[in-house]
């Protein structure tokens, strides 16, 4: 089996929770491409996480966690600045995301930071999320995506707290378009979708982005599964019932099992070989619903069989 170079953000998520009645901060560690990274680790497939990281205590406790759950450091660099912090808060079914820390600890990847071995040797490479919007970080995703041998798949995964204005979702959009073009698998949640492309319902957005020539589109849908365009027509997969505490790192779970299905047996012959595997990803993401703290929940394969048996 070979290996996924997982490029994107890895922070400190601040977490809105409660303790003896009062309102506090639990502290985890986060970032959509981590939670990604360590979730194919989890779930047996080899990742190595490429990003900048900064110099302080919180980095440490990033590093340490990466390491204990078994993911390569070798593509991460370390930039002499806070790690950045995002604070979460509920107060509709999305979660409200607002960041803190500038330079961001990780917008500060360059191109010239790639490990180039590291990346032409992936058997998938995994671009997309907040770093986007960073342009160092954007030019190295562009490089690495040029340098990529393997199976390319892109996650937006879009907060649109880091949009300033019209002008940077349309630019957005465009940038979301140019890698969505030459990726193998696109996944997006409903609401990506919802902000990238207003009033176009969810199979419309996976039909435009097959067009674009992204090979499959997987849109997450929540409680209601996902919408998998891998032929002609979309198909709606629904997610298993689950006790839901906390939908953390359920979107990223779903993206980290289809890169783990990647690795373990390449592309799917056809549109019924990814829907099965997106069934898988759901249930893998209903157990990441069950616990709370998004990377920390990313389960195994025997706990994911052990749930749904």
């Amino acid at each position: 089996m070979g290996y996924a170079v997982v490029l994107g953000e890895a922070l400190i998520d601040l977490l809105d929770a409660e303790q003896e009645g009062r309102p506090v901060f639990r502290q985890e560690i986060g970032g959509g491409p981590l939670n990604v990274a360590v979730g194919v680790s989890r779930l047996g497939g080899a990742a190595h996480f490429v990003g900048s990281l900064g110099d302080d205590v919180l980095a440490d406790r990033i590093r340490a966690f990466l390491r204990d759950a078994g993911v390569g450091l070798a593509g991460a660099v370390t930039v002499p600045v806070p790690t950045s912090l995002a604070v979460t808060t509920h107060a509709g079914p999305e979660p409200d995301f607002r960041f803190y820390g500038d330079p961001p600890s990780y917008g500060l990847l360059t191109a010239d930071d790639l490990d180039v071995a590291l990346v032409e040797g992936a058997d998938v490479l995994y671009g997309g999320s907040i770093v986007l919007l960073c342009p160092l970080v954007l030019a190295a995703a562009r490089r690495a995506w040029s340098l990529a041998t393997g199976l390319r798949v892109f996650d937006p995964n879009v907060r649109p707290r880091l949009l300033d204005g019209p002008a940077a979702l349309v630019e957005l959009r465009r940038i979301v378009a140019e890698f969505a073009a030459t990726a193998h698998l696109v996944k997006l949640s409903a609401a990506d979708a919802a902000l990238l492309y207003p009033q176009e319902p969810v199979e419309g957005v996976a039909a435009y982005l097959r067009e674009l020539g992204a090979g499959t589109v997987v849109v997450t849908l929540g409680a209601d599964g996902a919408v998998v365009a891998a032929g002609p027509d979309p198909v709606r997969i629904p997610a298993p019932k689950v006790d839901a505490v906390d939908a953390t790192g359920a979107g990223d779970s779903v993206m980290a099992a289809l890169i783990a299905e990647l690795l373990v047996d390449g592309e799917p012959a056809g549109p019924a070989g990814w829907q099965e595997r997106v069934a898988f990803a759901l249930r893998v993401a209903g157990l990441v619903c069950e616990s709370p703290g998004g990377a920390l929940s990313m389960p195994t394969r025997a706990e994911v069989a052990r749930r749904f048996a």
